[in-house]
């Protein structure tokens, strides 16, 4: 390899790192932009009667989530399947 073919290498991999340095401040957005959105969930206070709460907690650990975990994910199959028989 001559001495314009390596500079002509070495743009091209600048040129790539620069991409990838671009990507990666991109990556960053998003994840600081997920984080934001999580942090505004919503917070409900919830009576459940004490059996109920005993059957969704073992539920939970079968399915190795948190109760409040649980519940949410419960709650998110019940509104797919509400707007699923909706529509």
């Amino acid at each position: 390899m001559d001495e314009q073919q390596l500079e002509q290498q070495e743009e091209a991999l600048l040129r790539r790192l620069e991409r990838l340095r671009q990507q990666e401040e991109e990556i960053r957005k998003l994840e600081a932009e997920q984080k934001r959105r999580e942090k505004a969930k919503k917070q409900v206070l919830l009576r459940l009667a004490p059996s109920l709460w005993q059957d969704i907690a073992a539920w939970a650990e079968e399915d190795f989530r948190s109760i409040n975990g649980q519940i949410e994910y419960l709650l998110k199959q019940a509104v797919e399947q509400h707007k699923k028989n909706k529509g």
